[in-house]
Formats: structure tokens, C-alpha cells, sequence
């Protein structure tokens, strides 16, 4: 029986908004894998990224999955690069149903634009064209690792975790 809620998708798509609303309407732990790697780092994403590089950041990122993947009735977001590393999928399906975020690049690139979080790896360059050969190499890595996807773009928060939860209730093994 699974007992947790992984939400997977790129950068923009909404997964720590609509985490924290599922953790609070599930009674479910709400965990945010960035956050937990930026405590462990004992600094920024963006500072990881500059001083110690992307390798590092994606180590960091794969011991922090085994360990939340070990729990139960969890809400995790994930970051956008989660898939990258199949390990990080495989750990997290043992317990969790894979929920992906999606949302159209044009969406993305509203929702990335109006938000200011340091995002590295649209640091440098145009990120609007970066942003989208990003998302057009990631999502089969997405497509590949979902249980359930779900298509924001035209979702509010609310209506995304009100989506995502009826559609867990039809999710054989999931409790």
C-alpha cells in the first residue's frame, strides 16, 4: 500500500504550492526535497550550483530521496531535475504515487517569469529558450515516471490538489 504522494514536474509547474495544500487537506507530512537539500548542504540551491556544481547538487539530491523515500504519508515536492537520476524514481515508487505536474511552456514561462525564485540553470543565456529545451528533454523522463499527470495550465492551487485527490481515489493502492 502506498502511503505518500511524490509531485514531479518541471520548474514553474506549481509542485511546492500544490504540496503544501494535499499535505494539509490529506493530513499528510508536507516534505520538500530542496529544502531538505539545502539544510543538509548548509547552503542555497543556487549557492550549491555556483560553488560546488551541478554533480554535487544531483549526489545530494539522491541521498536526501533514499532517505524521504523510507517514510510514509508524505506529500513530497520534488525538484524539477528529480527525474534525471532513475534511482530517485525507482526509491520513490515503493511507496509513493507519482503525480505529474504539467503545464504548457507558454504557462511555464508566465509562471517561472513572475516568480522570484533563483532558479541556476536559467542563470545564464536566454531562459526562455532555455527553459523550453529543458522541459523538451525532461519530458520523457516525466511522461516515463508518472502514475498520474495532470495538466495545470488552466488550474488554479486549489483546483490542482482538488484534482489531484480525486483522482487518488481511483488510484488502486494508494491509501
Amino acid at each position: 500500500m502506498k502511503t505518500n504522494i511524490a509531485l514531479i514536474g518541471f520548474m514553474g509547474a506549481g509542485k511546492t504550492a500544490v504540496a503544501k495544500i494535499l499535505a494539509d487537506k490529506l493530513a499528510k507530512e508536507l516534505v520538500e526535497l530542496d529544502s531538505l537539500i539545502e539544510l543538509k548542504a548548509g547552503k542555497s540551491i543556487p549557492d550549491i550550483f555556483r560553488q560546488d556544481g551541478e554533480i554535487a547538487f544531483r549526489e545530494l539530491e539522491i541521498e536526501i530521496t533514499r532517505e524521504v523515500a523510507e517514510g510514509n504519508n508524505q506529500v513530497i515536492a520534488c525538484g524539477g531535475g528529480i527525474v534525471l537520476n532513475k534511482i530517485n524514481i525507482d526509491r520513490l515508487k515503493e511507496r509513493a504515487v507519482i503525480v505529474y505536474l504539467t503545464a504548457s511552456p507558454e504557462v511555464i514561462q508566465q509562471r517561472v517569469g513572475a516568480d522570484n525564485t533563483a532558479r541556476p540553470l536559467l542563470a545564464k543565456g536566454d531562459k526562455a529558450l532555455t527553459s523550453r529545451e529543458m522541459l523538451e528533454f525532461r519530458q520523457p523522463f516525466y511522461e516515463r515516471a508518472a502514475d498520474i499527470s495532470i495538466d495545470t495550465s488552466g488550474l488554479d492551487i486549489a483546483a490542482t490538489a482538488e484534482t489531484i485527490i480525486a483522482r487518488l481515489e481511483e488510484y488502486e493502492g494508494f491509501d
